[in-house]
């Protein structure tokens, strides 16, 4: 069981390409790294790597091709010092035949070390899919975030994301049991009302015939936390987005989800994007970059780190450009 102190690592994921996955990464680290605290920035995206491109790194030294391949033993010796004081970078590996696949041997290498890693929270921008590679890397963080925008294929996207996260752990968990399968396997059939058709279903059956499952399963759906980040909220209802997505996920997979906060659309994200600039630096007193600090804010407290906001605060006149610094092209 995982308990708050362990949460330094977090996986944003979302299932669906473009809701801002990596924007939010970088913005989230900086108001992070603003409130004192170390960040280490993975790009898990390893079919489309582009973190770097938003940080404004053109030609990353090294990447996780260097890892994957055996060039250096060390996730560590590949993190890139970036423009931002506090925050250090591991580029994503797209440019190698397989990439997008590491075999089971590397992604264990991968996982062994990431928690490893000399910072106080590290942050892995995850690809678009629900591929096992990025369930995988989703799963074994102990923070997770999803990201969503108020778009049906959105909603729709983000509960596929969440289910399929879930079945992955359970059958990972259960890999031994053949009732637990079998009742899991029984909720994607269409039975027309009849039979298993959620995770409550499944729960009713194991509590009469096995109650070790029963339990087993009551512990791993509790500890299976997920926060929810809406993008790009213009009006209030594109927000009700995220309420919907617990109820949906309370109701089929038993599973409690907590909105963490919001991001306010601003047109000047996609301005920032295209001058390789972190869109914080740019609009620092936009509501967006407010939106931001709040989830940093919100963030930390359920990691149980301390914030030590005096130190790079507004209110200490800090600015939140004076820890940027363009990398050479």
């Amino acid at each position: 069981m995982q308990t708050p102190m362990t949460k330094k690592l977090w996986a944003i994921g979302g299932g669906k390409g473009g809701v801002g996955k990596s924007v939010f990464t970088l913005g989230l680290a900086i108001s992070l790294a603003r409130l004192g605290k170390k960040l280490i920035l993975v790009d898990a995206d390893l079919g489309g790597a582009n973190l770097h491109t938003l940080m404004g790194v053109r030609y990353p030294p090294h990447t996780l091709e260097d890892f994957l391949l055996k060039r250096m033993s060390r996730l560590e010796d590949i993190i890139i010092d970036t423009q931002i004081e506090g925050i250090g970078l591991i580029c994503g590996a797209d440019d190698i035949l397989g990439a997008a696949n590491p075999t089971y041997a590397q992604k264990l290498r991968i996982l062994h070390q990431i928690e490893e890693l000399p910072a106080d929270l590290v942050l892995l921008d995850l690809g678009a899919g629900t591929s096992y590679n990025v369930l995988d890397f989703f799963n074994y963080s102990p923070g997770k975030i999803c990201m969503l925008t108020s778009q049906a294929t959105s909603l729709q996207n983000v509960y596929g994301f969440i289910k399929n996260s879930l079945y992955r752990q359970i059958t990972r968990e259960f890999a031994k049991d053949s009732l637990v399968l079998d009742l899991l396997m029984q909720t994607d059939v269409k039975n027309h009302g009849q039979g298993v058709e959620s995770i409550n279903d499944i729960l009713l059956h194991l509590k009469e015939a096995n109650s070790e499952s029963f339990q087993h399963l009551l512990r791993l759906l509790k500890d299976f936390s997920i926060y929810l980040v809406v993008n790009m909220v213009k009006e209030e209802k594109d927000f009700q987005a995220g309420l919907i997505i617990e109820k949906v996920c309370a109701s089929f997979l038993s599973l409690k989800t907590r909105v963490l906060g919001r991001l306010s659309y601003d047109p000047a994200v996609e301005g920032a994007v295209n001058q390789m600039m972190p869109f914080p630096l740019r609009q620092e007193k936009s509501q967006a970059a407010r939106d931001l600090e709040k989830i940093a804010h919100l963030l930390l407290e359920n990691c149980s780190l301390p914030q030590d906001s005096g130190m790079l605060s507004e209110a200490a006149g800090g600015s939140w450009s004076r820890f940027w610094r363009r990398t050479p092209a």
